[in-house]
């Protein structure tokens, strides 16, 4: 690793190092079943989510915005920028009474070689009640800005936590 960047984890049977994950970041088709619940209920649920893989990175999951509940999600004002995947458009995420303020982003117009993006939202998991992959309650990245989903598939160190910022 270069100056600044953290050992990498050692990776064991079945497991993926974030730091071999590439830069710019890859999207990946998977066939794992993906349910996001808010507000004590199932707002997504999906067999054909995409994997977005970034070094130093957990992945983010996209769903296909068709699996999300009817009315789950509302769109917002503002959107911020991506340097690899360009502008992102935020939703609240509703159940109940609950409202996840600006919990959940897409692109509806992702720069070239990210067009699979198009169709697709991903979530921050701590925001949700739960995020599950294959069975698995997912740990949300720390930080809050990132997206990330960790299971027991990807070890780290993860990008987002105290003195991460410029790995």
């Amino acid at each position: 690793m270069t100056s600044g960047h953290p050992a990498p984890d050692p990776a064991g049977p079945g497991q993926e190092s974030v730091w071999d994950y590439p830069r710019p970041p890859a999207v990946q088709p998977s066939e794992e079943l993906v349910e996001v619940w808010f507000g004590g209920q199932l707002v997504a649920r999906t067999g054909t989510p995409l994997r977005l893989l970034e070094t130093s990175h957990p992945p983010t999951y996209y769903l296909p915005r068709s699996c999300f509940a009817e009315g789950v999600l509302r769109p917002v004002p503002g959107s911020t920028i991506c340097e690899w995947k360009g502008r992102a458009d935020y939703f609240d995420v509703m159940a109940g009474e609950q409202v996840a303020d600006r919990a959940a982003w897409h692109y509806p117009r992702p720069v070239a070689g990210y067009e699979s993006l198009l169709g697709h939202v991903a979530v921050m998991p701590g925001s949700m009640d739960r995020c599950v992959v294959d069975g698995e309650r997912v740990r949300p990245q720390t930080g809050g800005f990132y997206g990330g989903w960790i299971t027991h598939r990807v070890v780290g160190p993860f990008k987002g936590g105290p003195g991460s910022a410029f790995w």
